[in-house]
């Protein structure tokens, strides 16, 4: 669904259900994921249980990343394409994990690190509306189930294509639409009673995983999402759909 824009004095924007000032959102999605940083990786694991590495090895496969390449991995969080990445490029390349919450960089940070990676990793703190970096910097920008929280998407994919350099990649993987009502009904019973029972117990957090499902239903579909991608400048836009459709893979090339 598109941002809303109630006047030219303001603009709103969707914090799941809710509607908020566009300018409120930054700092709504931020008390998310501090609340929830810790405990990150153990919730992923718990609510798909265990398939997100799968779709992010999937992801993976299509990125078309090799030795000496600068990747971009935005709202890279704890770091687990950054890690791939980084083994892929070498020492000759350079990956920069970036995510707009510094609460999630320092554990990302803290887990690569932890793991013996070091070298070829820059970390960055930064907005994907204002990316600092600059133009025609990276052979491929990837953004794992980070789309959905950003204020100003169509401005993120402007400032993607940016930073790519011609014949770059950008590959969002980001949760979607299902067409089959019965994996529909699951798939909201299981968000709207699971996830924040889960959050509960884990995070002592309900609240920010009720956000997290009325966030991925709030999402652009598949197809819209496709437009937004050309709109942005992007060619040869595709999706692949994983798990029925309850995930998308949406991949574009700058000319």
């Amino acid at each position: 669904m598109p941002e809303e824009k109630s006047s030219p004095e303001g603009q709103t924007t969707h914090f799941g259900y809710q509607t908020v000032n566009a300018e409120e959102k930054e700092g709504k999605v931020a008390e998310v994921f501090h609340s929830v940083a810790a405990k990150y990786d153990i919730m992923n694991d718990l609510m798909s249980m265990g398939i997100h590495r799968l779709w992010k090895r999937f992801t993976m496969e299509f990125t078309g990343a090799r030795r000496g390449n600068h990747i971009l991995d935005i709202a890279g969080g704890t770091g687990d394409l950054t890690m791939k990445f980084s083994d892929l490029v070498g020492p000759e390349g350079k990956v920069v994990l970036a995510d707009i919450n510094d609460s999630m960089l320092k554990v990302g940070r803290d887990r690569l690190i932890d793991r013996g990676y070091s070298g070829n990793i820059e970390y960055v703190q930064a907005n994907a509306e204002a990316l600092p970096f600059e133009d025609n910097s990276f052979d491929v920008v990837t953004m794992a189930f980070g789309l959905r929280n950003v204020t100003d998407k169509d401005q993120a994919l402007r400032e993607f294509n940016r930073v790519l350099k011609p014949g770059g990649r950008l590959l969002v993987l980001e949760f979607s639409k299902t067409k089959s009502p019965l994996l529909s009904k699951i798939y909201d019973t299981y968000s709207f009673t699971a996830l924040p029972f889960m959050g509960k117990l884990i995070t002592n957090d309900a609240d920010s995983y009720r956000y997290l499902a009325e966030s991925i239903r709030m999402h652009p579909d598949q197809d819209t999402l496709k437009g937004m991608f050309e709109d942005a400048g992007f060619a040869n836009v595709s999706y692949h759909n994983m798990t029925g459709g309850i995930v998308a893979l949406h991949k574009g090339i700058k000319p």
